[in-house]
């Protein structure tokens, strides 16, 4: 499902500047997990250690970091709501060495600020 909510839309604050919050609906979520690529790690590892970047590694974390946002807007949408307000991600490491990203926020419906 290719989410209706506007990227500019979900923001860390709690609020939008130029919007009221006329409904809330309440905490929603998203999450992704990025599974431990023993292969990709050891290499990067290496490469960490001869001098080469990270970018993988943090291709790999925006990747997820994304996935986890499209599902937190599309759940929102579920909702009716148009924007999430409070945006935050968390992230944690899981026993078998995976990843957890995990971003939640306040789904609201935005209407034009007076004025």
């Amino acid at each position: 499902m290719r989410s209706i909510i506007a990227p500019e839309a979900v923001v860390t604050f709690k609020r939008l500047e130029g919007f009221a919050v006329s409904r809330s609906f309440g905490i929603v979520s998203g999450e992704a997990f990025l599974g431990r690529n023993l292969f990709a790690s050891t290499f990067r590892t290496i490469g960490t250690l001869i001098g080469l970047g990270t970018a993988d590694c943090l291709t790999d974390a925006e990747r997820a970091r994304g996935t986890a946002l499209a599902q937190l807007r599309d759940n929102a949408e579920l909702l009716g709501a148009n924007g999430i307000v409070g945006l935050q991600f968390a992230a944690s490491e899981q026993g078998d060495g995976s990843t957890r990203v995990i971003a939640s926020g306040e789904a609201v419906l935005l209407d034009p600020a007076p004025g």
